[in-house]
């Protein structure tokens, strides 16, 4: 059995509550029903628009990296002796099973109270070999998951052998490439090549988050710095990446007016400089844990993360109908403590759900 990494433990923990954080900010921006942010967005008063930019951006949106990079982690090299067949039927035997069923009860479990119709449910069946179902839009995570895990064979015999200075030549090359966003939104559509009869733009196979591979076994390999050092970095890097995020949305977002959802969030994307700095920055300051074990119970928890972000869509939408009441400017709790407290809750249910269904044989195909 491989030996646990404490600090790896925490930070799974602290990146599945921020991941129900960031969807319960939405409750409070969406311009819909659906508690989560479609393709228009509203903010209904101040308070939302201070609280959503804190929560979300200042913190949330580190979250789906961090995922990443503990991923990468702990696989990047992958073993000298183990073959891409054998990693991929090892890892792909590990999410596929629970992806898949989770892509089904998305698209079925609703029905029974009424969430959503037959039609809309045997639409999202149809598009299932294609895409994730409409219920279940936090599920988009996986396909780049799988994209990593399909790169990581055809990258490790690289990583095995290339320099630090190799590695930091590849990195300022994805830092790069994390302006495009920003690029594409305020320059042109089309950038170093982009056309309608070509997609891959110059930086395409350095860009996304194959980066966040190659930074992360970076820090496990060739980032010596002391810990005071990583503690004023991440700190320094979290508080900068984290305020840009926060203010970007702040800035963009006018209380009751609709905007395009894309141009609300212009700086969340997840590989966005400002994203970027973050999540290093939060990375450090996790790897900056001295304990070499972690609690039993930080352990346990820690297995239950990928069920519990799977399932948490289940719980948050009725919890945040009754916190919301229906009136995103006038919830049952203020602002600044429903959107935690929505995350808390969420938090509390997956987790009881999970452990209970890990004491099922089998549960492994469910959950993980």
């Amino acid at each position: 059995m491989k030996e646990r990494i404490a600090f790896i433990d925490y930070l799974r923990i602290a990146a599945c509550f921020l991941v129900m954080l960031v969807h319960a900010s939405e409750n409070f921006y969406g311009a819909d029903s659906s508690g989560l942010a479609g393709n228009m967005s509203m903010l209904a008063n101040e308070q939302n628009r201070l609280w959503v930019a804190l929560y979300d951006g200042g913190l949330g949106r580190v979250s789906v990296p961090l995922f990443m990079i503990v991923s990468a982690f702990l696989l990047v090299p992958m073993p000298k002796d183990m073959t891409m067949s054998a990693f991929y039927r090892r890892r792909f035997l590990r999410i596929l099973p629970p992806f898949i069923c989770f892509l089904l009860l998305y698209c079925l479990l609703p029905l029974a109270w009424g969430g959503m119709t037959w039609e809309q449910s045997l639409a999202d069946l149809r598009m299932l070999p294609f895409n994730f179902p409409s219920m279940g839009g936090h599920l988009w995570f996986m396909y780049p998951l799988i994209s990593l895990y399909l790169i990581i064979p055809v990258i490790s015999p690289w990583l095995r052998h290339a320099s630090a200075r190799d590695e930091r030549l590849f990195l300022w090359v994805f830092i790069l490439s994390t302006f495009i966003p920003w690029l594409h939104r305020f320059v042109s559509p089309e950038l170093w090549g982009e056309c309608f009869w070509n997609p891959f733009s110059a930086l395409w196979y350095c860009s996304g988050f194959i980066g966040y591979l190659v930074l992360a076994h970076y820090i496990r390999t060739h980032l010596h710095w002391t810990r005071s050092k990583r503690i004023a970095v991440g700190l320094v890097c979290f508080l900068v990446g984290g305020a840009f995020t926060a203010w970007s949305f702040w800035w963009k977002g006018t209380p009751g007016q609709l905007i395009e959802t894309p141009m609300l969030e212009w700086a969340w994307e997840f590989c966005t400089p400002n994203v970027l700095c973050a999540t290093f920055g939060v990375f450090l300051l996790f790897t900056c844990i001295r304990k070499q074990t972690a609690p039993k119970a930080v352990t346990g928890l820690a297995k239950l993360t990928f069920g519990m972000y799977l399932m948490h869509l289940f719980f948050l939408a009725p919890i945040a109908g009754w916190i919301i009441g229906g009136d995103a400017a006038h919830p049952l709790l203020p602002v600044w403590a429903a959107i935690p407290a929505i995350a808390v809750l969420t938090f509390i249910c997956c987790a009881v759900t999970t452990k209970h269904l890990s004491l099922i044989p089998g549960s492994k195909y469910v959950i993980g």
